[in-house]
């Protein structure tokens, strides 16, 4: 990977120190970058943490935001405000500090001290040993599907090429694009910036992102018309209402959730609720020790009114 885009973020002097920490490491990933200001700066790998010599200013955070921001924070508010920037690339900077609330919402966030670059990395072809599961070839359609598993585990990778696959078509087995509406809360999916997705979501794939879920998915229900919807890490009451929804207006759904088990599922109020209704006809838990694999499958037995592991 070409880390230019992201180094040219930081000061000469910060971006030196970690541009030779990335050129003893060729042979790992790198996934985060933390600045905290008045400490060491700490490379994430895939293999382990790197602990690099000196400390952070706070004119570094300060200099690095400004250069996120194209020199404008002010026309990143709500961004900040959501904790969070997007930038080219779809890579993710969290922002922390002083958090100013007004009426029960965060409409401020001062004295930024921390930011953490997560580095995005799409793997293209990760859910083609996984989507035979989801999709309904008979009927050229997809099964409404719930994947759950751990945070960590590679949901939101894999339900990104999903989404990349059914959009787009998978002409070895005959499989028609759909479209598809992507309810995008953390801008974790498509990775937005300036309004174009940064990362491959397929041809005929609609985003709204920086919106709540229960909301965006109305919206592009009504605005789009889409024959599948995807939302990430589902969970609230509101959630379910929305889900209900689009399920009544005839729309397919994949989600993802939080939980190990389907006990785990269960504590959960909204997610019982869904699953006691049977929206779901197939839960698919995938392995935490092996990133984009299944552990196992639930399939809804509707004449049995359950779910069956096979």
């Amino acid at each position: 990977m070409n880390y230019a885009e992201i180094l040219k973020y930081f000061p000469r002097r910060v971006a030196e120190v970690i541009n030779i920490e990335l050129n003893n490491n060729k042979n790992d990933s790198l996934e985060e970058i933390r600045l905290r200001a008045g400490r060491r700066i700490v490379l994430k790998f895939t293999k382990g943490e790197k602990i690099l010599n000196g400390l952070v200013e706070i004119e570094d955070i300060l200099h690095t935001l400004q250069n996120i921001c194209d020199n404008s924070i002010y026309s990143y508010q709500n961004q900040i405000c959501e904790g969070f920037i997007t930038i080219k690339g779809g890579h993710r900077i969290g922002i922390t500090g002083s958090a100013v609330i007004s009426n029960g919402k965060v409409t401020n966030i001062n004295y930024i001290s921390n930011l953490n670059f997560r580095i995005a990395r799409q793997i293209i072809g990760c859910s083609n040993n996984i989507i035979e599961n989801i999709i309904d070839i008979p009927n050229n359609n997809i099964y409404n599907t719930l994947l759950i598993s751990p945070p960590g585990a590679g949901k939101t990778t894999l339900l990104r090429d999903i989404i990349r696959n059914l959009s787009s078509g998978i002409e070895n087995i005959g499989f028609k694009g759909k479209t598809i509406g992507v309810v995008d809360e953390r801008g974790e999916i498509a990775a937005m910036y300036k309004g174009v997705p940064q990362n491959d979501i397929g041809l005929r794939t609609d985003v709204m992102d920086n919106i709540k879920k229960s909301e965006g998915m109305k919206m592009i229900i009504r605005s789009m018309s889409p024959q599948i919807i995807v939302a990430d890490e589902i969970g609230s009451k509101e959630d379910v209402e929305a889900i209900n929804y689009a399920i009544c207006c005839g729309i397919k759904g994949i989600f993802t959730a939080h939980g190990n088990s389907l006990e785990d599922l269960n504590l959960n109020p909204a997610i019982s609720e869904l699953i006691n209704k049977q929206i779901f006809e197939k839960l698919i838990f995938l392995d935490i020790n092996q990133k984009g694999k299944i552990n196992s499958i639930y399939k809804l037995n509707k004449c049995l009114n359950q779910y069956e592991n096979f």
